[in-house]
């Protein structure tokens, strides 16, 4: 299948930066939010992202007018008729994410592929109230899209072998590495990083260290980029506990157990970055 036209459905940090990546490789984007505020936040933030490239030399002025001018945004559902995939990158919440399957599934072209980019829940049970399992796939980018070479590509049970490849070869195609899984909770990546930023939020509240210092022995020791509490509140605080939810209901196993202070500091709000707040202060 040539695919040249792709529809997102959420302008938020994962959908805009899917957007940005495909639109930077020459492919058409429809973008699709709830409302035209979401969308223009959206837009803006490719914008910047863009503007900052430009910054390194990384691109030119006319390639980011060239990126932007081939994203079209709307409300409606039915401008994503015209794409040969269909990627959600809705808020990560199971009954959300299957309330827009079964609207995209019932309006859609037969042949048209579509992709979730979920990162925890699983990719059989989101393709079964489709009416196209062996068309359904998972492709997890990470954050932020436009740098991260990673795409986790994960096979539903239904998944066939063609869907695979397409979504395979788009993923090269916009510069990505793939990598192939099979349907976990969390995957690959999500099933060791998750837990270990929970195992993080227990030495916080346990006193250990300081959050700073927690940062910088991982940083340091284990020579990561950035330090799990960081990291958390680049995610989203509120994100992680949703994955860490499904670990504990899917696997019933205590050792996937969400944080209390985990939990506590999603309820106060504090969700990081987004928000101003999470451990640290932005």
């Amino acid at each position: 299948m040539s695919i040249d036209t792709i529809g997102i459905v959420g302008a938020g940090t994962m959908g805009n930066g899917i957007a940005q990546a495909c639109a930077t490789s020459g492919l058409n984007v429809v973008m699709i939010d709830v409302s035209d505020a979401a969308l223009t936040k959206g837009l803006a933030t490719i914008a910047g992202s863009l503007d900052r490239l430009i910054k390194k030399e990384k691109i030119t002025a006319a390639d980011k007018d060239a990126a932007l001018a081939r994203i079209r945004t709307s409300i409606h559902y039915n401008d994503l008729k015209g794409a040969q995939l269909v990627i959600e990158a809705a808020t990560e919440n199971l009954e959300l994410k299957l309330k827009i399957l079964r609207q995209l599934d019932g309006l859609l072209a037969p042949e048209t592929l579509v992709a979730t980019n979920t990162s925890s829940i699983s990719i059989t049970q989101l393709a079964a109230v489709t009416g196209r399992a062996d068309r359904f796939i998972g492709m997890h980018f990470f954050n932020p899209v436009p740098m991260m070479a990673l795409v986790e590509i994960i096979r539903g049970l239904q998944t066939s072998d063609a869907t695979h490849d397409a979504v395979r070869d788009l993923a090269l195609r916009l510069g990505k590495t793939p990598i192939t899984v099979k349907n976990s909770p969390g995957f690959v990546v999500n099933r060791i990083l998750v837990p270990m930023i929970n195992e993080a939020f227990f030495v916080l509240a346990e006193g250990l260290a300081s959050p700073e210092d927690i940062d910088a022995g991982m940083k340091l020791g284990c020579n990561h980029p950035i330090g799990p509490l960081a990291l958390a509140d680049m995610i989203g605080l509120d994100v992680c506990l949703a994955v860490m939810n499904v670990y504990f209901a899917e696997f019933n196993d205590s050792k996937y157990r969400p944080c209390p202070l985990l939990k506590e500091m999603v309820a106060a709000g504090y969700l990081g970055r987004k928000t101003g707040r999470g451990v640290y202060r932005y």
